[in-house]
């Protein structure tokens, strides 16, 4: 069993996670946070998700979690993500903080980047592309969901040298 935590499980990404990880036969959901529902019900934000439990800090689930996922705002889990693997956590970040290249992610977001050399460790978490890197990582960057067509279907052929 994994020990995982969600950090900003009050906002769409993180109950979709709870949902999924709730069910996961090989996890142990030991805590999920929000800075805006801390020590309320988990029913307080998602009635249909019940648990006994309450919101965490995030304290709480740091220090419980092996594996942490950050569902935050942009911006915050390039503050969080160094912490996190500082105590040696397993990070998968579902912002944008960690998918661009910093000057990219500066000019798209507007804010400054905090973790520039974080971006480098990070892997993008597409497992047809980044399979290998994925098994050893300590942060992924996760892709969500994208609209243009995946580029994965066109990368067998330019493997080959064309």
């Amino acid at each position: 069993m994994v020990r995982v935590g969600i950090l900003g499980a009050s906002g769409y990404g993180g109950a979709e996670l709870l949902r999924l990880l709730k069910a996961h036969p090989e996890v142990e959901l030991v805590g999920f946070s929000s800075r805006k529902y801390e020590g309320r019900p988990l029913e307080a934000a998602w009635p249909q998700l019940w648990d006994e439990r309450a919101f965490a800090s995030q304290e709480e689930v740091l220090e419980r979690a092996e594996v942490v996922f950050l569902a935050l705002p942009n911006g915050l889990s390039m503050e969080i993500a160094p912490k996190a693997l500082e105590a040696g956590k397993r990070v998968i970040d579902l912002s944008g903080d960690f998918r661009l290249p910093p000057e990219v992610y500066e000019a798209w977001y507007r804010i400054p980047h905090k973790s520039p050399d974080l971006y480098r460790e990070a892997v993008y978490g597409l497992p047809e592309l980044h399979r290998e890197e994925l098994e050893g990582a300590r942060l992924v960057a996760n892709p969500v969901a994208t609209s243009p067509p995946p580029p994965w279907p066109s990368r067998p052929w330019r493997r080959k040298g064309s």
